[in-house]
């Protein structure tokens, strides 16, 4: 073989352990950032200005943003799933009663906006994400 086609087959191996480690890592962090979303618009989402809730409607724009960004950065849809699929548990959970009978996002404008408003942002915002190919088709090892 020529240098070339031995230079060109040994990119084209399958990632190693490493490689594989960093990118469980970085989805795993992608699911936190997720969480955090929830928790901290969970608890600030129902500042109102008269009769708006201004803060929820601000939420929506970060719901798709952040979701749209992840997804762009590790070039795929999965990117920007993993934060919108920890955004969700924790913002359905906050919105169910718990014994004591709290609620974080109660049953008003500012809570429907947020939580419904929310999953479709996040959902529009995986929708949206270019892909750079699927994981089904891509040759790991061939040769």
């Amino acid at each position: 073989m020529t240098q070339e086609v031995q230079a060109a087959v040994e990119t084209e191996k399958a990632p190693g352990p490493v490689a594989g480690a960093v990118t469980g890592a970085a989805y795993g962090m992608l699911f936190l950032l997720g969480v955090v979303l929830g928790v901290v618009g969970g608890f600030h989402h129902a500042w109102y200005a008269g009769e708006l809730p201004v803060a929820a409607i601000a939420w929506l724009a970060v719901l798709f943003a952040v979701p749209y960004a992840m997804g762009r950065l590790m070039g795929g849809k999965l990117g920007a799933l993993i934060p919108a699929v920890g955004w969700l548990l924790v913002s359905f959970l906050l919105a169910t009663p718990q014994r004591a009978g709290d609620l974080a996002i109660a049953g008003n404008s500012a809570g429907y906006w947020y939580l419904y408003g929310g999953a479709v942002a996040v959902a529009a915002a995986v929708v949206v994400t270019r892909s750079t190919g699927s994981w089904l088709l891509r040759s790991y090892g061939r040769g």
